[in-house]
């Protein structure tokens, strides 16, 4: 029997260089990537040095936006939040992800259940709940301490600085949670046996071994924290403006009032973004920093620390924190929702499913925006999945020697706040020719942009730990990138995609910060509604919707569950 000739064995090799139709894709993608991240920006700081109507440089929308002293006052005011916000959400997160990572407290996965609906609570939505539970006259907590002290008035105002401090950080603390967590896990019993040798005990320890070993995390949880409560429109417009004071997304936001001063708006939003991008940076160095190791190749045994009694005060304080973010403001959602007026309490005569069934049938708009939120999101989540696998395509394969400004680019709409994010569409896309304001493109193209990097962290942890032999198998076979893309990365990734998927389209379903400047008549999503439902003291419609739109999220959290375990947002978003 003959051998086989050399030329027969051997597969077609493709030709370095040969041209490739699937770059057609590629360039395409990042055509769509420079769209949608670097036009508005460059759009954003041009607008803020044009003048209106004739677009000649000048400075004076500078020295419009700080020309006057509540103006500055909003920007310090914003610092000041974001650094009380922050310190308050550590006060709230660090204890709990101790007991809950390094402590025998009881109930530690109820309470990680907890700190989910923590985070997946929508600040607005909390907001409301605190105004119904601390609102100076009304408030059900005002309410209960004049019954059982006889005093005049209750000692809570929602409605002052303090106020907003605290529902901003009972609703940012998960972040901090999760940073510690995923830090305290990885500390070996052995550091802390070491301590307790030299005669520590259990609190020494977790002041001096422990917790100094999660620094970078809790440091870059509370930078998160920060940026999010300086970024966060809905509940500083909720309580700052009805308490007569401004911070620096309120401020952007009477800038859009009647007429729309974008340039001026764009010219206040510089410090904002100046300082995200700082922050940013900081905890990037202090990430970096090689001295907290706490994960060794030696390996080390991880056992809880016994508490003994003391393990039911924390396990205590956890429910303290759960009942502040979770069990009070749901209780009088509900009640408010299913309330005919809502200040006349829970009597049975005061109870009516009306409210549900005039938000979802009577209402104008309404139950047309809770649709239009789940369209742009489903819309926004299924874009940036697909633009962000093709962009991590790119990088991690090398497709083209700028790939790593590609994924730059990828991850930049994470410091930029998304009321920044939407003058910077308003300027690129609101004027003619294109003239999007209003429209739901708009809208997709602004929350696309917005979880650009939760897609892209997803697609690139997911790409990277795929060995690339796979796909040169179908490329040695005569197959394009496309088809091995297609026919083998897509497949072996479905469920990151899934999970990716998930993570943008539940928080776009809520998204508001950028909603609210581009949004139009017949384009008014849900967290728009319950806005303008709350400006207009319509509580018990409000909370109905607010309902709705949690309880619609439900099925997809037990997807996820069900899919990518049981804590997949906490889990994945700490990666």
């Amino acid at each position: 029997m003959a051998a086989p000739s050399l030329e027969s064995s051997q597969a077609p090799v493709p030709r370095a260089g040969r041209w490739d139709a699937t770059w057609l894709l590629w360039i395409a993608i990042i055509a769509i990537l420079l769209i949608l991240v670097v036009s508005p920006f460059v759009y954003l700081v041009l607008t803020s040095f044009q003048a209106e109507g004739t677009g000649d440089f000048t400075l004076s929308n500078y020295a419009t936006a700080y020309g006057r002293a509540r103006y500055i006052d909003a920007l310090f005011n914003s610092l000041k939040l974001g650094a009380g916000a922050a310190l308050l959400a550590g006060a709230f997160a660090i204890p709990l992800a101790w007991g809950v990572a390094r402590t025998d407290m009881p109930g530690r996965g109820f309470t990680r259940m907890l700190v989910l609906v923590t985070f997946i609570t929508p600040p607005y939505t909390g907001a409301v709940a605190w105004i119904l539970l601390a609102g100076p006259n009304a408030g059900w907590l005002n309410r209960f301490y004049v019954f059982v002290t006889g005093a005049e008035s209750g000692p809570l105002n929602i409605y002052s600085f303090t106020g907003l401090v605290v529902v901003i950080a009972l609703y940012s603390f998960p972040y901090i949670f999760i940073f510690t967590t995923a830090a305290l896990e990885l500390v070996s019993s052995e550091m802390e046996d070491a301590a307790n040798i030299l005669g520590a005990g259990t609190w020494r320890t977790m002041r001096r071994v422990t917790l100094p070993l999660a620094l970078p995390a809790i440091l870059g949880g509370l930078i998160i924290c920060f940026l999010e409560a300086i970024a966060l429109f809905a509940s500083p417009a909720m309580i700052a403006i009805p308490a007569r004071f401004n911070v620096v997304t309120t401020q952007l936001y009477q800038f859009f009032g009647n007429p729309v001063r974008v340039e001026v708006a764009a010219a206040y939003a510089m410090p904002l973004l100046g300082v995200t991008v700082l922050l940013i940076l900081v905890q990037r160095l202090i990430t970096a920093r090689k001295g907290f190791a706490t994960l060794t190749g030696k390996g080390g045994e991880r056992r809880p620390i016994r508490l003994g009694p003391w393990r039911w005060v924390v396990f205590g304080y956890a429910m303290l924190v759960a009942s502040l973010s979770v069990f009070l403001p749901y209780i009088f959602l509900v009640q408010s929702s299913l309330a005919k007026a809502w200040g006349r309490g829970f009597s049975l005569d005061n109870i009516t499913l009306r409210n549900f069934d005039f938000v979802l049938f009577e209402h104008a708009t309404a139950a047309k925006s809770v649709i239009n939120s789940f369209l742009y999101a489903g819309a926004a989540a299924t874009a940036a999945v697909l633009i962000t696998l093709g962009i991590a395509y790119i990088v991690t394969r090398r497709l083209v020697p700028f790939a790593e400004v590609l994924g730059f680019l990828c991850v930049a709409p994470f410091v930029i706040p998304g009321v920044v994010l939407a003058i910077g569409f308003y300027a690129a896309y609101a004027p003619p020719p294109l003239s999007l304001y209003g429209t739901a493109l708009i809208l997709i193209l602004a929350f696309t942009t917005r979880f650009l990097p939760i897609g892209y962290v997803n697609a690139s942890a997911a790409l990277r730990s795929l060995n690339p032999e796979m796909e040169e198998a179908v490329r040695v076979l005569g197959g394009s990138r496309l088809m091995a893309l297609r026919r083998v990365v897509a497949p072996l990734l479905k469920r990151s995609l899934l999970g990716a998927w998930l993570l943008i389209f539940i928080p776009a379903t809520r998204e508001l910060s950028s909603a609210i400047f581009l949004y139009g008549p017949n384009t008014k999503v849900a967290s728009v509604m319950i806005f303008d439902m709350s400006e207009e003291g319509n509580f018990e419609y409000l909370s109905a919707l607010a309902l709705i739109l949690q309880v619609l999220t439900l099925p997809l959290l037990w997807l996820g569950q069900r899919a990518l375990g049981r804590d997949f947002m906490l889990r994945r978003t700490a990666t």
